[in-house]
C-alpha cells in the first residue's frame, strides 16, 4: 500500500518539472479564449471600419466590372489596372490579418507566456500510432472537449435564433429600401448579430480558462517517487554523495598523515587528542597545524611521530585548544603564541642535545593556555556552577 501511495500523483509540479514542460512546449493554452478574442476584435474592426472597407471594396468591384476600351488595346494599362486593384484589395484585408495575428499571439501568451520551443516542432511518429489514437477517444479530456464543442454549437445557435427573431421584421423591411441603404443596414444587422453571438462565447471562456489551468497543473503533478528521483537527479544520490564525502575524508586523512613526519612536534592529550605543529623559520608567519585527530586517528599520528623521531609532548590543555580552535593547515591564534613558543624552544633544545653532554632538556610544565580556549576548563567551570 505504501508503494502504491508513493506512485500516486499527489504532489504539485516542481519548478524543474514546470521548466521541462515548457521546454517541451507544454503550457497552458485555451482555444476558446483565442476564438473569442479573434471574433470580438474582428467584428469590432468591421464595425468601426466597415463603411470605409465597403467603399473601397465597392470601388475595386466597380473598377473590375466596368469596361474601358483603352485597357483592351493596351496590355500594359491592363496589367497596371489589375495590379492597382490587387494592391487595393491587399490593403483592404491587411489590417484584418494583422489584427487577427496580433490577437492570436496575445491569446497564446496570455496564459502560458511567450514560448519558443524547438522540441514542440519535432515530429513525433508515435502520434501516428492508431492504437494510441483510439485510446485518446476514451480519455476524460476528449469527453470534455466534445462537451465544450456541443455547448458552443448550442449556445451560438440559441443566441443566433434569438437575435434573428428579434430583428426579423427589420430584415424583411430591407426589401423596400434603396439598395445602398439596404446594404448598409443589412451589414449593421449582420455585425450586431455576430457581436452578440461572439459575446455569448464569453461564458465558455470563463469556464474554459480555469479548467485549462487546473488540467495543466493536474497533468504535471508528480508522485512522491518522482519527487525523490528528481532530488536524486538534481542533488545526487545520497548514498553516492556519502561515499564521495567518505573518500574525500580518507584522501584528506592520508594527505594529513604524510605531513606528520615533517612536523616539529606532536602535542598530545595524551590519549584523546594529537596535534602536529610545524614552524618554518625565516618564512614569517606563525606555526601551522599540519595534522590533528582524536581517538584512533590520534593514535596513528602518535605512532607516525614515534616512527619518524618527531618530538612528542604531553600537554592536555594545549592539545585540546589546538584541536578545537585551529583548522587544518591554518596558523595558530595569537593567544597560543606564548605556549607554542615554549614548546618549540624545548623541541630545538632537544634537537641540539647530544648524549653525554649533560642532562636531557626538561619538557615544559604548565603552559600559558587561556582558559577560554580550553574546552575542558569551560566544562569544569560549568559543572562547578551547576553543583
Amino acid at each position: 500500500m505504501a508503494e502504491d501511495s508513493d506512485l500516486e500523483k499527489t504532489e504539485p509540479a516542481s519548478p524543474r518539472r514546470l521548466e521541462k514542460a515548457r521546454e517541451e512546449g507544454q503550457v497552458v493554452r485555451s482555444r476558446e479564449l483565442g476564438t473569442f478574442l479573434a471574433l470580438i476584435c474582428g467584428i469590432a474592426l468591421l464595425w468601426l471600419k466597415g463603411g470605409a472597407m465597403f467603399r473601397t471594396l465597392e470601388g475595386v468591384i466597380y473598377n473590375g466590372l466596368s469596361f474601358d476600351p483603352r485597357l483592351v488595346r493596351d496590355t500594359q494599362a491592363m496589367l497596371d489596372n489589375a495590379a492597382n486593384s490587387a494592391w487595393q484589395g491587399l490593403f483592404l484585408v491587411l489590417p484584418v490579418f494583422a489584427l487577427l495575428m496580433a490577437v492570436a499571439v496575445f491569446s497564446s501568451v496570455a496564459l502560458g507566456g511567450l514560448l519558443l520551443s524547438p522540441k514542440a516542432l519535432e515530429p513525433k511518429f508515435e502520434r501516428m500510432n492508431p492504437l494510441k489514437g483510439m485510446k485518446r477517444f476514451v480519455q476524460l479530456s476528449t469527453l470534455i472537449e466534445l462537451i465544450k464543442t456541443l455547448a458552443k454549437a448550442g449556445l451560438i445557435g440559441f443566441v443566433a435564433v434569438k437575435v434573428l427573431s428579434a430583428h426579423i421584421d427589420e430584415m424583411l423591411s430591407l426589401s423596400h429600401m434603396a439598395l445602398s441603404a439596404a446594404l448598409a443596414r443589412g451589414l449593421e444587422l449582420v455585425a450586431l448579430c455576430c457581436l452578440l453571438v461572439a459575446s455569448a462565447l464569453l461564458i465558455l471562456v470563463l469556464i474554459d480558462v480555469p479548467w485549462q489551468i487546473y488540467n495543466h497543473a493536474k497533468q504535471l503533478r508528480m508522485s512522491k517517487e518522482d519527487v525523490k528521483q528528481e532530488n536524486k537527479d538534481s542533488e545526487g544520490d545520497p548514498h553516492i554523495k556519502g561515499r564521495i564525502r567518505q573518500q574525500q575524508r580518507d584522501m584528506a586523512r592520508r594527505r594529513m598523515m604524510t605531513a606528520v613526519p615533517a612536523a616539529d612536534v606532536v602535542v598530545t592529550n595524551p590519549t584523546h587528542y594529537a596535534v602536529a605543529l610545524r614552524y618554518q623559520e625565516g618564512q614569517g608567519g606563525a606555526p601551522v597545524v599540519v595534522a590533528k585527530g582524536a581517538g584512533l586517528i590520534a593514535a596513528q599520528i602518535r605512532q607516525l611521530a614515534q616512527d619518524n623521531q618527531v618530538a612528542l609532548l604531553e600537554a592536555p590543555p594545549l592539545a585540546r585548544a589546538l584541536y578545537h580552535h585551529v583548522d587544518l593547515d591554518h596558523e595558530i591564534p595569537a593567544a597560543l603564541y606564548a605556549a607554542v613558543a615554549e614548546v618549540l624552544a624545548w623541541v630545538y633544545q632537544v634537537r641540539t642535545w647530544q648524549p653525554g653532554s649533560g642532562t636531557l632538556p626538561q619538557a615544559p610544565g604548565v603552559l600559558p593556555v587561556p582558559s577560554e580556549l580550553d574546552p575542558q576548563h569551560r566544562a569544569d567551570a560549568a559543572h562547578v556552577l551547576a553543583s
